[in-house]
């Protein structure tokens, strides 16, 4: 992704003056195969990006397919619309778009879809169980996949089933892109961690962020945090 050429901002907006957002304004950021994570503290930009990267190819900001036509309240910056997306020539591929916080309209929207209907049942089941049952039928071989913080409904188990599934993606050849706090979903082997801070966008390894060594603390000494705060 890049600054189209024709584009006009306004770098004084809110999301404008995003560090990991400036960065890819200022430079670009280019996304690997495989596997991509993008972690970093609440307001670092991960949702801003991951929205943008998903109107830009197409779909809809809050989840489903190229074709998905739902919407609750538009609250996205108009990032999308000043980047410009180059990828590798090749055939048009599938792609969808889950995030966690709009799941609810997206069941609904799904469900209301007349004909023959697959997805019929979702709020049915639990907000973890429905996540998981459209993410194995949506989500499935080579293409192009994108999740905001999809370990929210997840328990630690799903988490895991997750973690299987991205591996799996892979294998097919498809590119996934996912905004995450989860130590255990970013453990993935061969992954690329992208750390949104107030440096930008930079790689990383597992074992050092933030989050990783926050948990290990927490978890060998709860009461060490308890009593700060």
């Amino acid at each position: 992704m890049e600054l189209s050429a024709d584009a006009e901002i306004d770098r004084q907006q809110w999301w404008a003056r995003i560090p990991a957002v400036r960065a890819l304004l200022d430079h670009g950021l280019n996304i690997p195969a495989g596997v991509t994570f993008l972690v970093g503290e609440n307001g670092s930009g991960k949702s801003t990006l991951i929205e943008a990267l998903a109107m830009a190819t197409g779909l809809n900001p809050e989840g489903g397919s190229r074709g998905a036509m739902h919407s609750t309240r538009a609250t996205e910056s108009p990032l999308a619309g000043a980047l410009r997306v180059i990828r590798t020539p090749g055939r048009r591929v599938n792609s969808y778009f889950l995030r966690a916080e709009t799941t609810h309209g997206l069941y609904t929207y799904l469900e209301s879809l007349p004909g023959e209907n697959p997805d019929r049942g979702l709020h049915d089941q639990s907000h973890g169980e429905g996540f998981l049952e459209l993410l194995s039928r949506k989500f499935r071989g080579y293409g192009f996949y994108l999740m905001d913080e999809p370990e929210a409904p997840l328990s630690f188990t799903s988490t895991l089933g997750l973690l299987a599934k991205l591996d799996e993606l892979r294998a097919t050849g498809a590119q996934v892109v996912i905004a995450t706090h989860s130590p255990l979903l970013t453990a993935l082997p061969g992954a690329t961690i992208l750390s949104l801070d107030a440096s930008g966008i930079r790689k990383v390894a597992w074992e050092d962020l933030e989050i990783v060594a926050d948990w290990r603390g927490f978890l060998a000494s709860p009461t060490a945090y308890l009593r700060r705060l």
